[in-house]
């Protein structure tokens, strides 16, 4: 029986070697969570057995468990780069339609060529639905969708009006604004530009220049020109070339008094690439209360509330999980929220290779929630999970494991001495 006893220790250190040696390998990888070799005693009983002089059978190993604790988290320039900050793990999907789900910690992310958000093996991250507001609309896992970011923000939204805001100078010198000419620059006081969008999301570059009225005082003409083409103010004095303008006055503290006509409105833009021709444009001076000061000519606001179709330019993840996409056109969309889950038995869930694993009845069923609520922990954008592996206390670990392995050893050498002594007697 010595023999058998001590093969059991030599197969439980050997055990306990290939779990320290595995925690050691794998000391960076990302997510990783180490594990323990825990042992329990043999005992051969019987209920004609005396306790008091029972003698061990050996060692074996009772289970490999996983230790959860939090990893230290390594900060990245990569948003895709996700860290959970608590108990929660990622929901990952193997493929778009199986209902399988596989858990992980590990949050090293990129984006396929559909344009999925993917881990280094093809599974795709799963995001609960959100309203535009980035409100979730449901949190079961059943609910839970693969993300994808979209390329672009969709269709473009027409430019109807322009505010303005700016300071005049009450020192320019009056002109004619009859006599104004675009590309004479002594003709006009100030000028600014724009760019709008038409129904097909295409931009033009819409200019205003400023005359100060050498007939009326405290009065500014106002010209339009889309794309170097003069537009006419709807209802407005005819001017230059026949343009019609608008005007733009001011009290005597140089404060907004008014602009004629009242409300100022484009005349059709007339665009000739397939766009709407019939566009018009509002604009809107009242709303920013622009001045005539001696200070010099400053552009305070000036904006329009069109959107061309944007091309993704990043996202934002927010400490809650929520993913907005961000598009060169100014615009922003939530795409989803990051589904966590976690378990009531994290150690009886089952490894699947790739820092992930699957649930059990053992582990119970997977709980879903948000980040920032309960235990699930908060989203950490642009860090990843380091290994939570001491390497220090594995390499302790590890010496100790061999001594245990050489005292085995030499249990079955002495046990083997004994043996040869009995074959010995005569």
């Amino acid at each position: 029986m010595s023999f058998n006893t001590a093969l059991s220790g030599l197969n439980a250190a050997q055990a306990d070697l290939s779990v320290t040696s595995n925690d050691i390998a794998n000391v960076n990888t990302v997510g990783f969570k180490e594990s323990r070799a825990e042992f329990g005693d043999i005992f051969a009983t019987s209920s004609l057995g005396s306790s008091s002089t029972a003698i061990g059978s050996g060692v074996l190993l009772s289970k490999v468990a996983q230790q959860f604790n939090q990893g230290n988290l390594d900060f990245t320039s990569n948003s895709l780069d996700l860290a959970i900050s608590g108990d929660g793990f990622f929901v990952m999907s193997p493929s778009l339609t199986s209902q399988e789900l596989i858990f992980t910690r590990a949050g090293a992310l990129g984006v396929d060529a559909d344009g999925f958000v993917v881990n280094s093996s093809g599974q795709f991250l799963k995001v609960f639905p959100v309203n535009a507001d980035g409100s979730v609309s449901a949190t079961s896992l059943s609910s839970s969708v693969a993300l994808q970011l979209p390329a672009t923000s969709g269709s473009p939204t027409v430019s109807t009006e322009i505010e303005i805001g700016m300071n005049l100078p009450a020192g320019a010198t009056a002109l004619d604004p009859t006599l104004f000419d675009p590309v004479n620059p002594i003709t006009y006081s100030a000028s600014t530009s724009i760019s709008i969008v038409d129904s097909l999301g295409e931009t033009h570059v819409t200019t205003f220049y400023y005359i100060k009225d050498v007939t009326t005082p405290n009065t500014w003409a106002q010209y339009i020109q889309v794309d170097g083409i003069g537009v006419d103010v709807a209802g407005g004095t005819a001017g230059a070339g026949g343009q019609l303008y608008g005007t733009i006055s001011y009290d005597n503290a140089g404060n907004f008094a008014s602009n004629t006509p009242q409300p100022m409105v484009t005349a059709p833009l007339g665009f000739t690439n397939g766009s709407d021709a019939t566009q018009t444009l509002i604009i809107d001076y009242a709303s920013n209360s622009p001045t005539q000061f001696a200070s010099g000519f400053a552009v305070n606001t000036l904006s329009h509330n069109g959107f061309g179709t944007g091309q993704l330019s990043g996202l934002d993840i927010s400490d809650e999980g929520v993913i907005r996409a961000n598009y060169t056109n100014g615009t922003s969309t939530a795409l989803g929220k990051i589904a966590l889950s976690r378990f009531s038995n994290p150690q009886g869930l089952r490894q699947e290779g790739n820092t992930a694993w699957s649930e059990t009845i053992d582990s119970g069923l997977a709980i879903a929630g948000e980040a920032g609520s309960a235990s699930f922990g908060l989203i950490r954008s642009g860090a990843l999970e380091s290994s939570n592996v001491d390497l220090t206390a594995e390499l302790v670990n590890l010496i100790t494991a061999q001594r245990n392995f050489q005292a085995n050893a030499k249990s079955i050498e002495t046990s083997n001495t004994v043996t040869q002594a009995i074959l010995q007697i005569r």
